[in-house]
């Protein structure tokens, strides 16, 4: 069976587990074209000026002029920049920034859950000056010098959150929470859609009941968590689908399902289509 393509950071960067490119050397000569993959860090994409297509996790943006697309670890994702086009991409690993535990990890987790963003030409301005910093950081390697890039980070984040056009504002500690649990959630739910498809077994890895996973969940999305975990089974058999070569009991197999007909069944059930036509229409 056929997985899909996994992109990591590259060797030269993989020491500093972070790096920062300017897009115009990489479209100088030509159009800038990423086939369809996932990665196993995090990937930012900030467009000054240009054109082009992004699409991630089967949702197509218009590359514009002053964009940014957040890609998570684990979604899927292709890319066509047209020649010319400016900006930076900006890439890093999770234990990189804001490890398990730290306060920062709330705000990441904020900004990354939009997968794409159109900003006034004032904010990117804001913006541009902190990639500006991160970027001559990075290249000159001065005396710590990635203290300093986590350090930019924290405010190139803060930026982002302030300018969301519907920010989650966290007005107490009972808000903060629950949106932390929720994000918890939602990765754990991309690392174990495989192997774990019960409300149950989510809420006992949370240190929760089902009934308090369940209470969150219809409070802040309107959702309840199977719900959620069916969503996601059926984004990851997409992903699968358009992704690989491997035939639908294949896919099958791969999210955890014993019987092809049932996961058939569950799949045409949620999404009007069966995996076969799923694939057939997306061509």
């Amino acid at each position: 069976m056929s997985k899909i393509p996994v992109r990591k950071i590259k060797e030269s960067f993989f020491e500093e587990r972070f790096s920062i490119r300017n897009i115009e050397p990489l479209v100088a000569e030509g159009d800038l074209i990423h086939e369809l993959h996932r990665h196993d860090f995090y990937f930012i994409l900030f467009i000054k000026d240009g054109s082009g297509e992004h699409e991630i996790d089967f949702i197509k943006y218009e590359v514009s002029d002053f964009s940014m697309f957040f890609i998570r670890p684990g979604q899927v994702h292709q890319l066509r920049l047209e020649q010319g086009t400016s900006g930076f991409m900006v890439q890093f690993t999770s234990d990189f920034y804001a490890p398990r535990g730290n306060p920062a990890m709330q705000v990441l987790r904020k900004v990354s859950s939009k997968n794409y963003c159109q900003l006034s030409e004032v904010r990117y301005g804001n913006i541009s000056f902190i990639l500006q910093f991160i970027f001559q950081e990075f290249t000159q390697k001065k005396d710590r010098y990635k203290e300093a890039i986590k350090a930019y980070l924290d405010i190139l984040f803060i930026e982002l959150a302030r300018q969301s056009p519907n920010p989650q504002k966290i007005s107490n500690e009972a808000n903060s929470y629950t949106q932390e649990r929720i994000e918890e959630f939602m990765e754990l739910l991309e690392k174990n859609i495989g192997s774990k498809k019960l409300v149950s077994q989510y809420a006992e890895m949370l240190s929760m009941t089902p009934y308090q996973l369940n209470a969150i969940t219809k409070t802040t999305l309107q959702k309840t968590g199977s719900e959620l975990i069916n969503e996601h089974i059926i984004l990851e058999a997409k992903r699968l689908l358009i992704a690989t070569s491997n035939r639908v009991n294949q896919v099958a197999d791969m999210l955890g399902y014993e019987d092809p007909s049932y996961f058939i069944r569950f799949f045409k059930k949620q999404t009007g289509l069966t995996p076969e036509a799923f694939r057939q229409n997306y061509k």
